[in-house]
C-alpha cells in the first residue's frame, strides 16, 4: 500500500469504539520487542499510550507507542527505516507536526499500531505520559472520558479529525484540572 492510499484510508476510516481488550498490553509488548530488536540504540523509551494502555477503558483497536528519541532530527532519520520495517507515513502530514512524527502499521487490513516519535522528556512527552497514568489512577475520570467518547464517536463517526479535536479539548482540561 502506497503513502497516500494508507493515508487516506486511515483518514476516512469510521470511528468505532471497541470493549477493553486485555490482550493489548501483550500488542504493544510485541511490537516493543520488535522494535528494539529491528532498532538497538535508537529509542531512548518505548510507552504504551492511548487508551488501549488504560485497563477497562473502550477504545479503537490500535496500539499507540510513544517512542522517545534525542531529537526531531533522530526521528526524521527513522521515517524511512521505519517505513521499510512495515509501517506507512505521510511524509506531507509529518512536515506539518511540530515537535513529533507520526507512522502507523496495517495488518489484516486494518490500521493495528500508531507510533508517535517525539523527543523523550520534553513537555508533550510527559503530557501524554501524564494523561494516560491519570486515566489509569483515576477511575472516575477514566469513565468520564469513556462516556465522552462514546458522545463524540456518535457525533463524528465518519470526522476522525473531528473526533481528535474533541479528545483534545478533554485531555488539555483533565491536566489542567489535575495540576
Amino acid at each position: 500500500m502506497d503513502e497516500t492510499e494508507s493515508l487516506n484510508r486511515a483518514i476516512h476510516e469510521e470511528v468505532a469504539l471497541f470493549p477493553y481488550d486485555p490482550a493489548w498490553p501483550t500488542l504493544f509488548e510485541k511490537e516493543r520487542d520488535r522494535l528494539l530488536d529491528l532498532f538497538p540504540d535508537q529509542f531512548l523509551a518505548l510507552e504504551h499510550i492511548g487508551s488501549t494502555a488504560v485497563p477497562g477503558l473502550s477504545a479503537k483497536p490500535i496500539i499507540d507507542i510513544l517512542a522517545g528519541v534525542d531529537s526531531i532530527s533522530r526521528a526524521d532519520e527513522l521515517l524511512e527505516p521505519l517505513c521499510r520495517a512495515q509501517y506507512a507515513t505521510s511524509m506531507e502530514y509529518n512536515a506539518s507536526l511540530v515537535g513529533r512524527r507520526w507512522l502507523m502499521r496495517w495488518a489484516e487490513g486494518r490500521r493495528t499500531h500508531h507510533l508517535h516519535l517525539m523527543v523523550h522528556g520534553s513537555e508533550e512527552w510527559h503530557r501524554r505520559l501524564a494523561f494516560r497514568n491519570s486515566l489509569r489512577v483515576d477511575t472516575e475520570l477514566a469513565q468520564r472520558y469513556e462516556k465522552k467518547k462514546r458522545l463524540w464517536v456518535a457525533e463524528f463517526a465518519s470526522d476522525r479529525e473531528a473526533y481528535t479535536a474533541a479528545k483534545g479539548d478533554f485531555i488539555k482540561e483533565a491536566l489542567k484540572n489535575a495540576s
